[in-house]
């Protein structure tokens, strides 16, 4: 959901080396400034990138097979484990140390600060400044900010899942906006009217589809990322306010989180249509899956719960509520799968919450506004995008 009502504190953009991952890549057109950018519908000239390819599965029962607890792989293996909280009232993010749960540093980004996304290499942690209109780039290995990358209205960031593409979810002017992943660049710009509000989304297990949120319009869109173009629209029902977005194990269903509704949709993965709602608790909002696939946590940020769902039978496993109340709302798992790290939205603080019994470890004060929280590093080979949705 977009930041709290009247927000629009500007802290001054950091002008560290940049750290954005990857080089050696193909030649991409010319860089256009932000007043160069195309209308929604145009398209950059050729040549563009070498397509690359979506790594195969590693089980065709799990998607999230990759992620199991302590595997990490490639540049995730040797960064400290470490909780970067973007504090979208303050303009800062604040990076806090998963061990004791001590605040190394607080810094302050563009205007805004949303999500923070591992890249598709997971060489670099992307902050989404939504009204500063930029970029930042944090590397991992040293927890430092780079230079602040111009894109137009980034709420939230994603990939797709052969690393060719970033999309950026420009909410405010309706686009899902695909750019070259190691530069930005633009290459398309899809526009989405009938998506008012477009939030979050999840790939089909093949990454050849996206399921995307469309908070302020009750529906859902399914976006064809070969053909970057809206394949349908599914309606949830008057009112709703979908969404986080995750794919079960199988690959079968979506969950889809209704702050509105209080509670979680599922959608078949393959029609593309809805199967049932599952009732967890007031403004369900985030939701993680558990590093052995077994279950899904739902954070309910109106009523300071967190909600469980047996991944197998769909049914409720029970609630834990944060002591004293709170909002938690996006986050992730440590990568053992032993902490749920998740930001408290209205109460400028961070949660650190046992995944085995629901205890309230840690309650960490932190800027106004923390939101999209990213949690490294994950296990997983590859990251499609959020605050950590690794395959």
């Amino acid at each position: 959901m977009r930041g709290i009502a009247g927000l629009a504190s500007l802290a001054a953009a950091l002008a560290a080396a940049g750290c954005a991952g990857g080089s050696g890549k193909p030649r991409e057109p010319p860089a256009r400034t932000a007043t160069q950018q195309p209308p929604a519908t145009a398209r950059e000239a050729a040549p563009q990138p070498r397509a690359g390819r979506i790594p195969p599965p590693l089980s065709p029962r799990d998607v999230y097979a990759a992620g199991r607890p302590g595997q990490l792989r490639g540049a995730a293996r040797h960064v400290p484990a470490r909780v970067y909280v973007p504090n979208s009232g303050s303009g800062t993010v604040t990076e806090i140390s998963q061990r004791g749960a001590r605040i190394i540093r607080t810094f302050a980004t563009s205007a805004l600060p949303q999500h923070v996304t591992p890249s598709w290499d997971l060489r670099t942690l992307w902050v989404a400044n939504d009204e500063g209109n930029t970029l930042t780039p944090i590397d991992p290995r040293s927890g430092r900010p780079g230079r602040p990358v111009p894109v137009a209205d980034p709420y939230n960031l994603y990939f797709t899942a052969d690393g060719r593409y970033a999309i950026v979810v420009a909410e405010r002017l309706r686009r899902l906006d695909f750019r070259y992943a190691h530069s930005m660049r633009l290459h398309h710009a899809l526009s989405v009217p009938q998506c008012p509000g477009v939030d979050h989304m999840d790939l089909t297990a093949d990454g050849r589809r996206a399921l995307v949120s469309c908070e302020f319009g009750g529906r859902m869109i399914v976006v064809d990322l070969e053909r970057e173009r809206v394949l349908q629209t599914i309606d949830l029902r008057p009112g709703a306010m979908p969404q986080d977005v995750k794919l079960s194990p199988d690959g079968r269903r979506f969950y889809v989180a209704d702050m509105a509704s209080n509670g979680v949709w599922e959608i078949d993965a393959r029609l593309m249509r809805k199967i049932a709602f599952i009732a967890t608790g007031a403004g369900a909002h985030g939701l993680y899956t558990s590093r052995d696939s077994r279950i899904l946590f739902i954070s309910n940020r109106d009523e300071g719960s967190i909600s469980r769902i047996s991944l197998r039978t769909g049914r409720p496993l029970g609630k834990w509520r944060i002591p004293g109340g709170g909002s938690p709302d996006m986050g992730g798992l440590s990568a053992d799968g032993k902490v749920l790290w998740l930001s408290g939205r209205y109460d400028a603080e961070v949660y650190a919450i046992s995944t085995v019994s629901g205890r309230l470890l840690r309650r960490i004060p932190v800027g106004n506004g923390p939101h999209g929280l990213c949690v490294w590093p994950q296990p997983g080979r590859y990251s499609i995008g959020h605050t950590g949705i690794l395959r």
